[in-house]
């Protein structure tokens, strides 16, 4: 464990989309040049949510008031859009996927008095690292140097969002990004596969040792509850085998983000993050595929980044998802021509 430099987060209310964060987040590193990141969102309700996918060269801006970031995208993405206003997660053609998860007791830090620091929206918070960057190692450094503020709304009547983050590039190495007590941790390497949510990472270790010496093939905490989701997926992802092809390695994958799928239709009353799996996504980082499937789909759909165009002036497409209940199979000839979303500042 490494606690970055200082990095400033504004103790302001998130946005709207990140209602449904509350997930569970496994990494299945293969032998055989294979690195899958799979992702459950879990909330209480139905969350909109909208593919897009943005090529290279498009001007951004992390914010609609100075001061801010600007930026122009180095890498193309496909990017998860809730509520047609903020990229939930996502991962770019260099093979980097970025995935946001509930954490209540997170703390951030706030503004200096004074401060003048760039603010970043909750809406373009992902695709900023998206979009500049192809490796954890490069995040990390970038992290170290570049403190800011963040910025966004509540949702849920007022209810503030409360995040950490996972990173993984195509090697399998993992940058989680956490906040304890008012200061940014992260955790960097390739035994960081498992991530769900509260409490910090640290303390959800020393509640996955206790299993670990229980073993696993003894018994296994069987609730929704967040530690319980953490000690399932962090003991059968670290016992499917790492030798598979591809399909049976997307297989296992998808076998034990079942472990931590929540039932649909099932919430704990006051814990709107224990709630129903509204959906699942696979990011395929090795070989570019994004695959995503909704609770009440009747299978899964995926784009295939290999037959994209992300080069600068290619346009910015949509995979509209309102009905996506006959969603199967490759999507990429269901993508239209869009302007992009408009962030929910």
């Amino acid at each position: 464990m490494k606690i970055t430099k200082t990095f400033i987060v504004a103790a302001l209310a998130l946005g709207s989309w990140f209602a449904a964060d509350a997930c569970s987040r496994v990494v299945y590193i293969g032998e055989k040049n294979i690195t899958l990141v799979g992702r459950t969102l879990d909330w209480r309700t139905p969350i909109p949510t909208n593919i897009y996918v943005y090529p290279q060269g498009v001007a951004k801006t992390s914010t609609n008031a100075e001061p801010c970031f600007n930026w122009v995208s180095k890498y193309g993405s496909v990017v998860a859009v809730g509520y047609d206003g903020g990229v939930t997660e996502g991962m770019n053609e260099a093979g980097l996927a970025m995935n946001g998860l509930f954490c209540k007791n997170s703390v951030y830090t706030s503004q200096p008095e004074g401060g003048h620091l760039p603010v970043m929206s909750m809406a373009m918070f992902v695709s900023y690292f998206l979009d500049n960057f192809a490796t954890v190692a490069e995040v990390d450094a970038w992290l170290k140097d570049n403190p800011f503020v963040i910025s966004g709304q509540t949702f849920d009547g007022g209810t503030v969002s409360l995040l950490h983050w996972g990173i993984t590039d195509a090697t399998g190495e993992t940058l989680v990004m956490e906040y304890v007590d008012g200061k940014l941790t992260t955790y960097r390497g390739k035994q960081y596969q498992v991530l769900t949510n509260d409490p910090a990472l640290n303390q959800m270790e020393a509640i996955n040792a206790y299993w670990e010496n229980v073993g696993g093939t003894h018994a296994l905490p069987g609730t929704v509850r967040s530690s319980d989701r953490f000690a399932r997926a962090s003991f059968f992802i670290h016992q499917v085998p790492t030798d598979f092809e591809y399909p049976q390695a997307l297989g296992a994958l998808n076998s034990v983000m079942g472990t931590v799928t929540v039932p649909y239709g099932y919430h704990i009353e006051g814990e709107p993050n224990l709630s129903s799996t509204q959906w699942h996504s696979t990011s395929d980082l090795t070989g570019g595929k994004y695959y995503f499937s909704f609770a009440d789909n009747i299978s899964y759909f995926y784009i295939d980044l290999g037959r994209l165009r992300f080069n600068p002036g290619a346009p910015i497409l949509k995979l509209d998802t309102t009905d996506h209940l006959d969603f199967a199979g490759c999507v990429n000839d269901k993508l239209k021509v869009t302007e992009g979303f408009k962030p929910m500042w």
